[in-house]
């Protein structure tokens, strides 16, 4: 059953084995998610402090499947990231350090604060950059395939995208280029039932993103995308198929953001017991924390000394955002063209 409790069709999930993943890999997957939890609720808390200009998108109760999938790349594979970006980029390994400070708009940030929280880039770790347009990193990630195929590499792309992203032309075309050329590249679609304000159920023809992927001939996965173990195996099936060079896959997570679209939302396309319900009953870190707990890789104070030396972390990296300079004005047109 899926997160949205239906059956999955039997075409989206063909794994022929599981991953084998030791209890060491579990557990960085449980810190890897409550450092972006913890990340993304001192974001929150710091943008209504007005310490953060601009919009923040948050993607809080997400964190399975942003960690899972990402969780099935090399550290030289791509992902391409859209407006609600953070987790993506810190399931990449990028530093809190240098992420809170690019929200601050300082000078040590990973784009010298001129990015901020929508558009965050570190190519030494294959982040090849969030997009504050929804569906613009489809045609990015279908350069990089592209790259890819010519340069004989066996790296893999990952494009995030939301359901709301997957009605727009760009991931048609994405999909067609990419399935004609079978590039390597991976689709993820985090679909948490609402494109904006508009629901997921009464906007997505056909039923589901994943289903659409018939239509150009590639593989199509349904997953819970708040089990971050059945994320990762799914996603691993999809990156090892493209690495080996059959092209790509659609991947739909199915997930849930319990903030709002953007932070300040009134979120009245929703009701509060329906977050209420997800919280208490599907909440991907304290459902995967029960589990450790149950298989004995983990006892309750293991949580939460891992939970204290997160928040920890978190408290140090946003003082280092806070202590860092701002760009110089004369800086301004710096880094805008490759040979200035």
């Amino acid at each position: 059953m899926t997160a949205r409790g239906h059956a999955r069709p039997a075409l989206f999930i063909r794994r022929e084995e599981d991953v084998e993943i030791d209890r060491e890999k579990k557990l960085s997957l449980l810190k890897r998610m409550l450092l972006i939890r913890a990340f993304e609720e001192k974001a929150e808390a710091l943008f209504q402090q007005k310490l953060i200009p601009g919009f923040v998108h948050l993607s809080i109760g997400q964190e399975a499947s942003t960690t899972g999938s990402c969780a099935a790349l090399r550290p030289d594979d791509y992902i391409i990231s859209t407006h609600r970006g953070h987790a993506h980029i810190l399931a990449k390994g990028a530093d809190p350090r240098f992420m809170f400070a690019e929200l601050f708009g300082k000078a040590t940030g990973y784009c010298k604060g001129k990015g901020g929280s929508m558009h965050i880039a570190d190519f030494s770790r294959g982040i090849l950059g969030a997009n504050g347009v929804v569906g613009g990193g489809f045609p990015i990630m279908v350069g990089a395939g592209l790259s890819i195929k010519l340069r004989r590499t066996d790296q893999v792309g990952m494009v995030f995208f939301g359901d709301g992203a997957s009605n727009r032309g760009t991931f048609h075309e994405a999909c067609n280029m990419a399935a004609v050329f079978k590039l390597p590249i991976i689709f993820v679609c985090e679909n948490n039932g609402y494109a904006s304000t508009s629901p997921a159920e009464k906007m997505v023809a056909g039923g589901s993103v994943a289903g659409r992927a018939k239509a150009y001939g590639i593989p199509g996965y349904i997953t819970d995308g708040s089990n971050v173990l059945e994320v990762l195996e799914v996603v691993h099936e999809a990156v090892e198929r493209a690495r080996s060079g059959h092209g790509p896959a659609i991947v739909e997570n199915e997930t849930y953001r319990y903030k709002g679209h953007f932070e300040g939302d009134r979120q009245k396309y929703r009701s509060m017991d329906e977050i209420h319900m997800y919280r208490k009953n599907r909440d991907p870190i304290d459902t995967f924390e029960r589990l450790l707990i149950e298989d004995g890789c983990l006892t309750i104070e293991a949580v939460a000394e891992i939970r204290a030396e997160t928040a920890a972390g978190i408290e140090e990296a946003v003082q280092f955002g806070l202590d860092s300079p701002l760009p110089a004005p004369e800086d301004a047109l710096k880094d805008l063209y490759v040979n200035p």
